[in-house]
């Protein structure tokens, strides 16, 4: 029990010294990551929308989750969660090493640019794939093994899976570590195929308008004092620069390289021999440094490949996937420090190279401490938010709801005016039109909802009359102000709700008649498999859980009795 307790207490204090000030009253509103205290379950988050569903099926499923546990309280237990469990699962895919070696990889884990960059760029489902990895790599093993699944593993995969990028992620580890010969593989395909199956399906019945997506070079890997390959084999590089630690631009990121690549050289030939699925675990790593370094490599050559490939824009922001090279560091860092301890001799020379190989990774990354040094944190939104919500809520009259102004992020002056994705959409009981346009370093990615590109043409129109008669044949029925944000069009309509910056109208309805965004019978029939499959996975995995934890009291009980 002790092997267990020791990394996970020093993985939950370093998540803790990590998040700092994010874990304050209030919500974590960073660039991606926007999270709202009620979360309603539209056709958008369903993926039904008439945009690309990119939150699919994590919007789904904060949607209902926070209707059993408060909004607020979700995403502080999403964020602890994410950089605990990944410590812990790193300590647990090295059971069999030392207490050093096994504190080492969850500080290497934890502590990592690419658990600092994605929590910063808001990108939690990718935060859970990261920690569900080197769970996957164990539970597949055993898989492999004996034929036996864990009964966490299923959890752990699905929790694993909330976006499309997440699920390639922790499908992939999985199914190259668990697929063996005469081991039901058809149960273990049906199962990530289950948990991706929102997304999938969803995006499949929007594949028309994501097959002009481009955007490769924009979206490439960057390098920071490191060029971009080797900033990937240390986990680091991220498109956006503004969110990597400044520490990352001087020598402390070539004296991590140093770190890291030092401890897996020394530990790869021990791993290689003993390993007997070294096979699979190297080509996790090759593949996802290779996919990542690709659209560093050849952004422009992926980008006409994107228009006759349908889904491979899903790899446009490639480091996305550098989560599949953790096992192969795990293990051999691993290894490098047992490897390093037995050269050495006496106990306190090993305490020593313990103490540092545990407090190196943190070391060299010293601004990932304290909400990344104040790049995050937590916040409130105005009470006016709400209620404007609540008063939307109360309208009958039909159609979906324009927000503006029109553009797709927002720098709050509540929220110290970081970066955000517009909350104020979730923050509405229906359905809404956005702006779906990227400006990233002066060039703009297009947005790939038909429907937006509409509203964009109607908002150009030379005054407010002719705006809401073009709204209003588009299925708009209201328009939502957020006067703080800059500029806007105006609109012709009345006023439902006028107060903190915010101003909510109803448009008036004209003789023709409203044509709002409906989804084709043949995708709702799909869309409809899709999800419930997608519940009966959820059904099956809490099932089993519960089961699972009402056996382990019960053995728990009968040893106190006894």
């Amino acid at each position: 029990m002790t092997q267990r307790v020791v990394p996970t207490v020093w993985a939950g204090v370093l998540a803790v010294l990590m998040l700092g000030p994010a874990l304050g009253p209030g919500f974590v509103l960073t660039y991606d990551i926007v999270w709202v205290p009620d979360l309603a379950l539209t056709r958008d988050v369903l993926g039904l929308g008439s945009g690309l569903p990119r939150a699919v099926p994590s919007d789904a499923v904060v949607a209902v989750l926070d209707e059993i546990v408060p909004g607020l309280a979700l995403q502080k237990l999403v964020l602890v969660g994410a950089l605990v469990v990944a410590g812990a699962g790193a300590a647990e895919l090295v059971r069999d090493r030392s207490l050093a070696a096994r504190l080492a990889v969850v500080s290497l884990t934890v502590w990592s640019p690419y658990a600092a960059e994605r929590l910063w760029m808001g990108h939690w489902p990718m935060l859970l794939a990261y920690a569900a990895v080197p769970w996957l790599v164990v539970a597949g093993r055993r898989r492999a093994t004996d034929g036996r699944s864990p009964v966490w593993m299923l959890p752990v995969l699905i929790a694993g899976s909330l976006s499309a990028s997440a699920g390639l992620v922790a499908g992939a580890v999985l199914l190259a570590t668990g697929l063996r010969r005469g081991r039901r593989p058809i149960l273990l395909v049906a199962a990530v195929a289950a948990v991706n199956a929102p997304w999938l399906v969803t995006g499949i019945t929007h594949s028309s308008q994501a097959a002009a997506a481009t955007g490769f070079e924009v979206f490439a890997l960057r390098g920071d004092a490191l060029p971009a390959p080797l900033a990937a084999l240390s986990l680091a590089g991220i498109w956006n620069t503004s969110v990597v630690p400044a520490s990352r631009d001087g020598w402390l990121a070539w004296a991590a390289l140093a770190f890291l690549v030092t401890l897996a050289v020394a530990g790869f030939r021990g791993w290689w021999t003993s390993d007997e699925q070294r096979v699979s675990i190297l080509a996790l790593w090759v593949a996802g440094l290779g996919v990542a370094v690709a659209g560093w490599a050849a952004p422009q050559a992926l980008d006409a490949l994107a228009q006759d490939v349908p889904g491979l824009a899903l790899i446009r922001d490639s480091s996305r996937l550098l989560p599949l090279c953790l096992p192969l560091l795990i293990l051999t860092v691993a290894a490098g420090v047992d490897a390093l301890g037995e050269r050495l001799r006496g106990t306190a020379p090993r305490w020593a190279a313990a103490v540092v190989v545990t407090v190196a990774p943190i070391a060299v990354l010293p601004d990932a401490a304290w909400g990344l040094a104040g790049g995050i944190g937590a916040a409130d939104y105005p009470a006016q938010w709400e209620q404007a919500g609540a008063a939307l809520a109360q309208e009958s009259a039909p159609g979906d709801v324009l927000v503006l102004p029109w553009s797709a992020y927002r720098a709050p002056t509540w929220n110290a005016h970081r970066p955000v994705l517009d909350p104020l959409p979730r923050m509405l009981p229906r359905p809404s039109v956005t702006d779906g346009d990227l400006v990233i370093g002066g060039t703009t990615i297009p947005g790939e909802d038909r429907r937006a590109s509409s509203v964009a043409e109607a908002l150009a129109a030379a005054d407010p009359q002719a705006r809401t008669r073009a709204l209003r044949r588009l299925g708009i029925g209201y328009a939502i102000t957020d006067r703080t944000a800059g500029e806007a069009p105006r609109v012709a309509g009345e006023v439902v709700f006028d107060g903190g910056g915010l101003l909510l109208q109803r448009l008036p309805e004209e003789s023709d008649e409203v044509t709002g965004h409906a989804s084709h019978p043949a995708t709702l029939v799909a869309a409809t498999g899709a999800w419930a499959a997608y519940v009966l996975v959820w059904l099956f995995a809490t099932t089993s859980t519960v089961l699972l934890l009402i056996s382990m009291a019960r053995r728990r009980t009968a040893r106190v009795r006894g």
